[in-house]
């Protein structure tokens, strides 16, 4: 039976009996599914940095631009995704959402296939990716209503890290595809790349063959067959704090669309005000600030003018921006998963554009045009900071639950400033050095060190979360604070390649280290002082 009419996993008879058996294998239906999810939003990381080696007829800054429309895009959907599980339920939810990220990943073969694709196709098919950001929100709001509050940590830790694996599959799997004809001539001919590739196992010499397209037709494989499994094995909640009231599928898949329609106008409305002319934009160069506080405003916005049901009930679900902790955990939410996804977007690219070029001083200027024959491939090692982030976040859940949340966030937090810090100085001295790869290594394992911090604090966030918030609006909570810190997908790429732009790229870290010890203030004044309100050490 697919509607759960009674819901009481607080009580441990029912529990035992009945709630776990459900609740696992939604989890576990759920888990595949946001993986996926991840690696279509995210695949531009790697797939720029393999136009460029195949000589796509873009520059740097326009290939940046792809991963600051998903990045957008992918954060901004997760405002009406944060919604879905009450208005829709949790199964058909995240079947419908599953099925769209289908539509971006054949739509991203095709493109791929000819390197006269425009500009402008590239860019709809990025924001179009951005539905598998969305489907964070949705997908920690639905598991967070399975189970009780003990279990919530490790729970939401699994979903989300093991979800968050997509990235590391991604960076893993999408390299070696594009190796070999996966789809026989159903998927294309292959192109030649014009300077080294990578995968996992070895550098690419230039002159070989590669599929690039298969980026986008390998994601079909699975996103198919999790569709017709979610449909079928998961359950919708229709209990008065989770799902009441629900409608037939069509009906909340018509809901779904609707409200995916505001986030995808709001976003692409941003990016037009912020981007150039020369990338499709207005050439107003309105600041990216400026561009998160107006798209996030006028999404929140447009969400509660929406008449009849929906729009009374997402003004009940408002109710946590009433709730001054909502801001206070968006805030120390942005500072984890915020910087794990938006290092996860830039790190191949960044690894390309500091390690892969010499910087030479010519006539008195430093240069960085001439190909580093001794450089890394970014696709042999950009996989692992992503990897180490999301196989150490469910541990950070356990260690929550065990010990507190705001203690263990507060020592991630010191060590994602001491580790930005070094990256600062390591990327500093690479990009004004003829050989740059003499810094690679500890700049890898310091960057290593700070996504394995972004990783467990975000498990120990969402116990804080679970403590401090009833469980009505705990889901909402999730959603819209993993809303909020989706945005540094975008802001850390464009914040990269603005500081690349202008020889600076430490300055970034630097930036970043100083908001780590903001939040450090913040979660010890609500989370760690004995008078606090919600102390949870």
């Amino acid at each position: 039976m697919t509607r759960l009419r009674k819901w009481q996993v607080e009580d441990p008879e029912f529990w035992e009996l009945e709630g776990k058996r459900i609740a696992n294998c939604n989890l576990w239906i759920s888990i595949p599914s946001l993986l996926c999810g991840f690696a279509v939003w995210l695949y531009w990381g790697v797939i720029t940095v393999q136009m460029l080696n195949l000589g796509f007829p873009y520059e740097k800054a326009e290939l940046f631009t792809l991963m600051a429309i998903a990045g957008l895009t992918g954060a901004t959907l997760r405002i009406p995704s944060s919604f879905f599980i009450r208005l829709c339920g949790g199964r058909n939810t995240i079947f419908f959402t599953t099925a769209l990220l289908i539509i971006p990943a054949l739509g991203t073969g095709i493109a791929l296939q000819d390197k006269n694709t425009p500009l402008w196709v590239f860019q709809m098919l990025a924001l179009l990716s951005g539905l598998g950001g969305g489907n964070f929100a949705s997908s920690m709001s639905n598991i967070s209503f399975f189970f009780p509050k003990k279990n919530q940590g490790l729970a939401l830790g699994l979903n989300a890290g093991l979800g968050n694996f997509g990235v590391t599959t991604m960076q893993i799997l999408v390299p070696l595809a594009m190796t070999f004809a996966l789809f026989g001539q159903w998927g294309g001919d292959p192109m030649i790349l014009q300077n080294t590739s990578g995968t996992l196992i070895g550098k690419i010499p230039a002159g070989s063959e590669t599929y690039i397209q298969n980026a986008g037709f390998i994601w079909l494989l699975f996103l198919v067959p999790l569709a017709f499994l979610s449909w079928f094995g998961m359950h919708n909640i229709c209990t008065d704090e989770v799902s009441p009231g629900l409608g037939s599928p069509l009906k909340c898949f018509a809901i779904i669309i609707g409200m995916l329609l505001i986030g995808f106008g709001t976003a692409a409305f941003g990016l037009w005000l912020m981007l150039p002319e020369s990338v499709n934009g207005s050439g107003f160069g309105v600041s990216k600030e400026i561009v998160l506080v107006f798209v996030i405003a006028l999404t929140v916005g447009l969400l509660k003018l929406i008449p009849g049901r929906i729009g009374t009930s997402l003004t009940r679900q408002y109710r946590i921006f009433d709730n001054k902790h909502t801001w206070v955990m968006s805030i120390i939410y942005t500072m984890t998963f915020g910087s794990f996804i938006g290092y996860a977007a830039s790190f191949p690219l960044a690894i390309k554009v500091i390690f892969g070029y010499q910087h030479l001083l010519i006539d008195g200027v430093m240069t960085h045009d001439t190909i580093n024959p001794n450089g890394p491939s970014a696709l042999m090692f950009a996989w692992m900071g992503p990897f180490i982030g999301a196989l150490i976040r469910p541990l950070g859940g356990w260690i929550a639950d065990k010990f507190g949340g705001a203690m263990v966030t507060q020592i991630c937090s010191v060590a994602m400033v001491l580790s930005a810090l070094g990256v600062a100085y390591y990327m500093k001295a690479a990009y004004n050095s003829a050989t740059p790869e003499e810094f690679f290594v500890p700049f890898l394992l310091l960057f290593l060190v700070l996504f394995a911090a972004t990783g467990i604090g975000n498990g120990s966030t969402f116990r804080t979360i679970a403590m401090v918030f009833p469980k009505e609006q705990a889901g909402p909570v999730l959603g819209w604070t993993s809303a909020v810190a989706a945005y540094g997908a975008f802001y850390i790429p464009k914040v990269f390649g603005e500081q690349i732009k202008a020889a600076t790229p430490e300055v970034a870290l630097i930036g970043f280290a100083a908001f780590y010890l903001v939040c450090i203030l913040i979660n010890w004044w609500f989370y760690l002082r004995r008078e606090g309100e919600f102390y949870n050490p």
